[in-house]
């Protein structure tokens, strides 16, 4: 199995403007990303990038750099973008890390592009058991179900699976974990899909795919995901994680 990393970095951000270049430790948060990624199995890891600034703190990185455009209304459209100017073949398989996740195990990178190709899904996640009750309340803490085949029947903000008689069991209940594996040529068919209404209503750009028919392969992580950044509450924790 081959497979290559995408690593969408936007410089603009609402809650953390210049959140790729935040620093932990003497190094841009971007840079951290970057090698984790690189300890994966990916044959290429690539950051696509809208910024000048975020290309120069990855001079030296070892990465390779893709200037998109500032227009993207979405990180897909930006991973479409990249596999366009790379001239990827439609059954390459592309992961797409998130540029503020620089803890993300590089076990979860392999993990995930290894169920895509296992799959006939065009497109691959990883969720995780809850760990609390008030996780399942959380409209911020993305749940799914799976159906037989193990492929996501929906994702959704609200408590899912509800249990009508009783307190779920925690371990009967999944956490999306942010991380997705597509075809190549899934990434350029998924930017003709129109928005669904359960997209809009909420707000989880994954539920166009259900919509539409298309299939998401969903395994249980092999390893329990660290904190992404998406405050400076985030990022402090963070830093102290890494703290020497």
């Amino acid at each position: 199995m081959s497979f290559i990393v995408v690593i969408p970095a936007r410089f603009s951000s609402t809650r953390l403007p210049g959140k790729p270049l935040a620093d932990i430790h003497g190094k841009p948060m971007i840079r951290w990303v970057v090698e984790q990624a690189q300890k994966s199995a990916a044959a290429r890891v690539v950051v696509a990038t809208d910024d000048e600034r975020i290309k120069r703190a990855l001079a030296d990185s070892g990465a390779e750099i893709c200037m998109t455009r500032a227009d993207h209304d979405s990180g897909t459209e930006r991973l479409a973008e990249v596999v366009e100017q790379l001239g990827l073949s439609p059954n390459d398989i592309v992961v797409n890390v998130q540029g503020d996740e620089p803890l993300l195990p590089p076990a979860l990178i392999d993990q995930v592009a290894a169920t895509l190709a296992n799959s006939e899904a065009p497109m691959a996640t990883l969720a995780t058991p809850l760990t609390e009750l008030a996780q399942l309340h959380d409209p911020n803490v993305v749940k799914l179900v799976k159906n037989s085949a193990g492929n996501a029947l929906y994702f959704s903000r609200a408590a899912i699976p509800f249990t009508r008689d009783s307190e779920p069991a925690l371990t009967d209940c999944r956490r999306h974990i942010g991380i997705y594996a597509y075809r190549a040529g899934f990434i350029r068919r998924y930017l003709s899909l129109s928005a669904s209404p359960l997209e809009v209503s909420e707000k989880l750009e994954q539920l166009r795919v259900l919509w539409h028919g298309e299939s998401i392969a969903v395994a249980d992580a092999c390893e329990a995901p660290l904190l992404g950044v998406d405050t400076e509450a985030d990022l402090i924790a963070v830093r102290r994680y890494l703290a020497p």
